[in-house]
This record gives C-alpha cells, structure tokens and sequence, in this order.
C-alpha cells in the first residue's frame, strides 16, 4: 500500500509541476497583456488631450490625429479580448491546480498515516523479538550443550527452524508423513532420546498428537 501511495504521489506531484508552469506562462502573458493595454490607452490619452488643447491647427495634422486615435481604439478593443481570453484560461488553470494539491496533501496524508501504522507494527515486531530472544535464552540455558549445539547446527541448515513437532505421524517442519517403518523405529526409542526427521533431519519433538 505504501509503494502504491507513493507512486500516486509522484504522478500527482508532476501534474503539480506541470499545472504550476501553465499558471506561472499565464500570469506572465496577463501582465504582458495589461502592460500593452496600458501602453496604447496613454498613447490614446496623449494624442485626444494635443488635440483639445488647441496645439494643433493644421486640419489636415488633425484629421491624421483622428485616424490615429480611431485605429488606436481598435487596438485597444483587440488587446482587451486578448486580455480576457488570457484571464480566463488563467482562472481555469489556477483552478486545476488548486484540484492537483488538494489531492496531493490528500494523498500524503494518507502516506504519513500508513506509514505510521508501519512502524508502529514494527515497533511491535520488534518490541516481540526482543522478548522472544530473552525467552530463548532462558530456555538455552536449561537445555544441555550438546543438544544446543545439535540444534544450533541443524536449524542453520535447514531455514532457521531446527525442531519441529511430530503430529499426526507428519514432521511439522518439512510436512511429510512419516511411513510405518521410520514410526515403529520412533516409538522404540527412550523418552529421553534425541530424534531425527528421516526425511529433513530436523530434531522431531514428540506430543501427545505424534499418532505413535
């Protein structure tokens, strides 16, 4: 679960970054945009306030300024729609974007969650090994040399698992049945006899389910 939370997290984040490049292109073109608006609206005010003012008498300088000023109105009509179109698709990214880190943070917290209940099983886990070595020292320590060692020396051979119980005329370790000729050998041995699996070699623990 935590492998697939971070693969989501990962997508996500990119389309974050992705999202974030198309907000930060608009809002550069958006201020482009104002600029140049700006820009002909005050050549706009510059060339009406000359021709009010009086400073201008040749007629045919003042119909040039009049066609100046009309052709200077359509760019700025021009320029405003571009404008817009340009604020709206910011709107409209800004707003994917916000979606992106919703999820994001939705995600992560899912992440920090699940990895909390990680390692507090962990801690658990850990918390059970430490308790089951100190057992197993206890135990060791009442079990003769030879036996530990018998069993040290088996248990590295085969998995980490030295003993199993025999239930059921099966070896618990490797699972096989036991045939009637190896049980009938078994069952003439002491009490106090070490066993041996026939098939793993692994110590066999008699109970009182062994079917001997």
């Amino acid at each position: 679960m935590i492998g697939e939370l971070i693969e989501t997290i990962d997508k996500l984040d990119g389309r974050r970054v992705e999202a974030e490049t198309t907000v930060s292109d608009l809002t550069r073109d958006q201020k482009k945009a104002d600029g140049e608006v700006e820009l002909v609206k005050s050549r706009r005010a510059r060339d009406e306030e000359r021709m009010n003012s009086g400073q201008i008498t040749n007629p045919k300088d003042l119909e040039s300024m009049q066609r100046e000023i009309v052709a200077l109105d359509r760019r700025i009509g021009t320029l405003e729609e571009e404008e817009l179109e340009v604020m709206e698709a910011l709107e409209v990214a800004q707003s994917g974007l916000d979606v992106f880190r919703a999820e994001l943070d939705e995600e992560k917290a899912r992440l920090a969650e699940a990895e909390a209940t990680r390692d507090k099983a962990v801690a658990e886990l850990d918390g059970k090994a430490v308790d089951a070595a100190a057992e197993r020292d206890v135990l060791a320590g009442k079990v003769p040399d030879d036996l530990l060692s018998l069993y040290d020396k088996v248990r590295a051979h085969n998995g980490g698992l030295g003993a199993a119980a025999l239930r059921q005329r099966r070896c618990e370790g490797c699972r096989l049945e036991l045939n009637g000729a190896d049980l009938r050998e078994i069952s003439a041995k002491a009490d106090d006899e070490v066993l041996r699996c026939p098939e793993c070699d692994r110590i066999l623990v008699r109970t009182l389910e062994s079917g001997l």
